[in-house]
Protein backbone atom coordinates (compact mmCIF):
# COMPACT_ATOMS: atom_id res chain seq x y z
CA UNK A 1 0.00 0.00 0.00
CA UNK A 2 1.40 3.76 -0.86
CA UNK A 3 1.65 6.15 1.59
CA UNK A 4 -0.65 7.92 -0.49
CA UNK A 5 -3.85 5.59 0.03
CA UNK A 6 -2.31 5.37 3.75
CA UNK A 7 -5.50 7.01 6.29
CA UNK A 8 -3.62 7.80 9.60
CA UNK A 9 -5.11 6.22 13.04
CA UNK A 10 -7.51 8.25 14.44
CA UNK A 11 -7.40 8.54 18.87
CA UNK A 12 -10.60 9.93 19.72
CA UNK A 13 -10.02 11.69 23.34
CA UNK A 14 -13.05 12.02 25.18
CA UNK A 15 -13.09 14.73 28.22
CA UNK A 16 -15.79 14.17 30.45
CA UNK A 17 -18.17 16.73 32.89
CA UNK A 18 -16.39 19.79 34.17
CA UNK A 19 -13.07 18.96 32.57
CA UNK A 20 -14.16 22.07 30.48
CA UNK A 21 -13.06 24.20 33.81
CA UNK A 22 -9.57 22.90 34.16
CA UNK A 23 -7.22 25.77 34.95
CA UNK A 24 -9.85 27.37 36.88
CA UNK A 25 -11.39 24.38 39.21
CA UNK A 26 -9.59 22.95 41.92
CA UNK A 27 -6.30 24.04 40.91
CA UNK A 28 -4.64 22.47 43.89
CA UNK A 29 -5.81 18.99 42.52
CA UNK A 30 -5.74 19.62 38.72
CA UNK A 31 -2.80 22.21 38.23
CA UNK A 32 -3.16 25.31 36.95
CA UNK A 33 -3.08 23.54 33.05
CA UNK A 34 -6.09 23.91 30.67
CA UNK A 35 -7.92 21.13 28.87
CA UNK A 36 -6.84 22.97 25.56
CA UNK A 37 -3.22 22.84 26.94
CA UNK A 38 -3.49 18.88 27.53
CA UNK A 39 -5.35 18.61 24.61
CA UNK A 40 -2.11 19.75 22.76
CA UNK A 41 -0.03 17.82 24.73
CA UNK A 42 -2.17 14.96 22.88
CA UNK A 43 -2.07 16.23 19.79
CA UNK A 44 1.44 16.24 19.31
CA UNK A 45 2.02 12.69 21.31
CA UNK A 46 -0.09 11.50 18.59
CA UNK A 47 1.60 13.81 16.09
CA UNK A 48 4.55 11.74 17.29
CA UNK A 49 3.49 8.38 16.63
CA UNK A 50 1.60 9.55 13.44
CA UNK A 51 -1.84 9.41 14.53
CA UNK A 52 -5.01 11.78 14.53
CA UNK A 53 -6.41 12.89 17.31
CA UNK A 54 -9.92 13.76 17.56
CA UNK A 55 -10.85 15.69 20.88
CA UNK A 56 -14.80 15.99 22.23
CA UNK A 57 -15.46 17.51 25.46
CA UNK A 58 -18.77 17.04 26.76
CA UNK A 59 -20.74 17.51 30.56
CA UNK A 60 -23.56 14.94 28.86
CA UNK A 61 -23.05 11.78 29.31
CA UNK A 62 -25.31 10.72 26.52
CA UNK A 63 -23.06 12.26 24.22
CA UNK A 64 -20.00 10.76 25.43
CA UNK A 65 -21.51 7.44 24.88
CA UNK A 66 -22.59 8.48 21.20
CA UNK A 67 -18.71 9.91 20.73
CA UNK A 68 -17.81 6.22 21.78
CA UNK A 69 -20.48 4.22 19.78
CA UNK A 70 -19.56 6.46 16.81
CA UNK A 71 -15.59 5.92 16.89
CA UNK A 72 -16.51 2.13 16.54
CA UNK A 73 -15.91 2.18 12.80
CA UNK A 74 -13.84 5.57 12.84
CA UNK A 75 -11.19 5.54 15.59
CA UNK A 76 -8.41 2.89 16.62
CA UNK A 77 -8.29 3.71 19.98
CA UNK A 78 -10.24 5.59 22.95
CA UNK A 79 -8.74 7.53 25.47
CA UNK A 80 -10.85 8.75 27.72
CA UNK A 81 -11.18 10.97 31.14
CA UNK A 82 -14.54 10.37 32.07
CA UNK A 83 -14.35 12.96 35.44
CA UNK A 84 -17.12 11.71 37.59
CA UNK A 85 -18.77 9.56 35.31
CA UNK A 86 -15.90 7.11 36.06
CA UNK A 87 -17.19 6.28 39.60
CA UNK A 88 -20.90 5.07 38.05
CA UNK A 89 -21.33 5.58 34.14
CA UNK A 90 -22.55 1.84 33.09
CA UNK A 91 -23.76 3.51 29.96
CA UNK A 92 -19.97 4.67 29.04
CA UNK A 93 -18.66 1.47 30.23
CA UNK A 94 -21.26 -0.78 27.71
CA UNK A 95 -20.36 1.86 25.08
CA UNK A 96 -16.28 1.26 25.54
CA UNK A 97 -16.85 -2.58 26.51
CA UNK A 98 -18.58 -2.70 22.33
CA UNK A 99 -15.33 -1.02 20.78
CA UNK A 100 -12.82 -3.32 19.26
CA UNK A 101 -10.02 -0.61 19.89
CA UNK A 102 -7.83 0.36 22.62
CA UNK A 103 -8.81 2.35 25.43
CA UNK A 104 -6.99 4.31 27.64
CA UNK A 105 -8.45 5.62 31.28
CA UNK A 106 -6.89 8.84 32.36
CA UNK A 107 -7.10 11.03 34.88
CA UNK A 108 -4.82 13.68 36.28
CA UNK A 109 -5.10 12.99 40.38
CA UNK A 110 -4.76 9.74 41.50
CA UNK A 111 -8.51 8.66 42.33
CA UNK A 112 -6.67 6.04 44.51
CA UNK A 113 -5.34 8.74 46.93
CA UNK A 114 -9.07 10.75 47.01
CA UNK A 115 -12.17 10.25 48.37
CA UNK A 116 -13.59 6.87 49.07
CA UNK A 117 -16.20 6.99 46.28
CA UNK A 118 -13.40 7.92 43.82
CA UNK A 119 -11.93 4.33 44.28
CA UNK A 120 -13.92 2.49 42.38
CA UNK A 121 -13.62 3.33 38.36
CA UNK A 122 -16.79 1.18 35.99
CA UNK A 123 -14.36 1.98 32.74
CA UNK A 124 -11.16 0.10 34.14
CA UNK A 125 -12.69 -3.30 33.91
CA UNK A 126 -13.45 -2.12 30.10
CA UNK A 127 -9.65 -0.15 29.55
CA UNK A 128 -6.43 -1.69 28.65
CA UNK A 129 -5.26 0.30 30.92
CA UNK A 130 -5.22 3.64 32.95
CA UNK A 131 -3.36 6.24 33.58
CA UNK A 132 -3.58 8.39 37.16
CA UNK A 133 -1.81 10.58 39.11
CA UNK A 134 0.37 12.23 36.54
CA UNK A 135 -1.06 15.53 35.94
CA UNK A 136 -0.79 16.80 32.05
CA UNK A 137 2.12 13.97 31.91
CA UNK A 138 -0.79 11.64 31.64
CA UNK A 139 -2.35 12.71 27.98
CA UNK A 140 1.32 12.32 26.83
CA UNK A 141 1.80 8.92 28.51
CA UNK A 142 -1.74 7.83 27.25
CA UNK A 143 -0.88 8.29 23.65
CA UNK A 144 2.25 6.42 23.88
CA UNK A 145 0.17 3.54 25.86
CA UNK A 146 -2.08 3.38 22.68
CA UNK A 147 1.09 3.50 20.58
CA UNK A 148 2.48 0.49 21.89
CA UNK A 149 -0.89 -1.77 22.09
CA UNK A 150 -1.48 -0.69 18.40
CA UNK A 151 2.30 -2.03 17.95
CA UNK A 152 1.18 -5.77 19.59
CA UNK A 153 -1.77 -5.88 17.80
CA UNK A 154 0.24 -5.58 14.70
Amino acid sequence: MSSANHTPPVVLLLSGPNLNLLGEREPDIYGRATLEDHVAVARRAADEHGFVLEHRQSNFEGELVEAVQAARNHAAAVVINAGALTHYSWALHDALAAFDGVVVEIHLSNPAAREPFRHTSVIAPVADGVIAGFGGLGYGLAIEAVARKMSESR
